[in-house]
């Protein structure tokens, strides 16, 4: 099977390519993987086996449409990932958000429809549904993004389904929480803390910190991106989540115990515009057609990324220098 993969150069995309090269998904033991990537700030090579015998890499832009007609024929599938995703930056400024999230997407299908490459799974988030006080989204819940950057990303999930409906691609989407693991940016929450509190450096916790998100490894994350992949509806939106809810209070406090220091590293910031109290999305879709369930348990996990930020400091040290570091989420 050959698969075209958007944005592999990122924290996600790179983890779903290295277990596609490492034999993590049975089905598909001798996966040829192309990785169409802009290496822009958040996207790094080090995350990717350059010179694997089944990987090919291309260094290019999703809006290229001249590069697409050339690199996707002969594939069997595409999973786009390719996109802005960092909300603080979004706030400064959502053209580049419009530009790769909605006219990159729409890019890369038209080339789908053009090329012949018909099963598309198109990686979006759950911040598409805006904020939840209590109980959780659905797949057939109203989309209320209440960012730049959410609405970017429920744009390009309206061209995806358009291209299902009017083009008959068979597209898949996929709505995830937040994730978290190894060789995630150092702008992001978690990472950004555990590398300020390695160095000895305070973190900034927005407002109150009461925010509520849900945690999902990003291992599980991309298992269930696969088994969509191979088993999911066309036209079918699926929901994933880790169902572990934690206040970015919550969150901090894990981090401090676990980098061995006290609520004195902790600095209060200003909160951020519109920001969303709660996300919490339903996966009984996913569960009971494709039989998905994490496996990595909250504890274990953000244990283990705590370790590998520790032990691999000449991977982010680069990426933190010169970088506008603010909190995410």
């Amino acid at each position: 099977m050959r698969i075209f993969v958007t944005g592999a150069a990122g924290f996600i995309g790179s983890h779903y390519v290295r277990g596609l090269l490492d034999g993590e998904h049975a089905d598909v033991p001798d996966a040829h993987v192309t990785v169409l990537d802009k290496v822009t700030y958040a996207g790094n090579l080090n995350n990717l086996p350059i010179g694997h015998p089944r990987l090919t890499f291309v260094r290019g832009d999703v809006c290229d449409d001249e590069l697409l007609n050339e690199v996707l024929p002969g594939h069997d599938a595409v999973v786009h990932f390719a996109a802005e995703s960092h909300v603080d930056r979004s706030l400064m400024s959502g053209a580049p958000f419009v530009t790769t999230n909605v006219l990159g997407t729409q890019t890369v299908l038209e080339a789908c429809r053009r090329t012949g490459v018909r099963r598309i799974v198109h990686v979006s988030t759950d911040e598409v549904y805006g904020s939840i006080a209590e109980g959780s989204w659905t797949e057939r819940s109203l989309l209320e993004p209440n960012s730049p950057y959410a609405a970017s990303k429920a744009a390009s999930d309206m061209l995806a389904r358009a291209y299902w409906r009017s083009h008959g691609l068979e597209i898949s989407i996929t709505r995830c929480s937040n994730n978290y693991g190894p060789y995630q940016f150092v702008e992001k929450v978690i990472p950004l803390f555990i590398t300020n509190l390695i160095d000895g450096h305070d973190v900034p916790l927005y407002g109150d910190g009461h925010q509520v998100r849900d945690w999902l490894h990003v291992s599980d994350h991309c298992r269930a991106i696969h088994q969509v992949l191979m088993n999911g509806r066309a036209g079918e939106i699926y929901n994933i989540s880790g169902g572990v809810e934690l206040s970015n209070r919550e969150l901090t406090g894990r981090l401090l115990e676990l980098c061995g220091v006290g609520w004195d590293r902790v600095r209060q910031v200003p909160d951020r515009k519109a920001h969303d109290e709660r996300y919490s999305v339903d996966t009984i879709k996913i569960r009971d057609e494709l039989g998905f369930a994490p496996q990595v348990a909250f504890e274990d996990g953000i244990a283990q990324v705590v370790a590998w930020y520790r032990d691999n400091r000449a991977w982010w040290e680069p990426l933190r220098r010169g970088a506008d570091l603010a909190a995410e989420r």
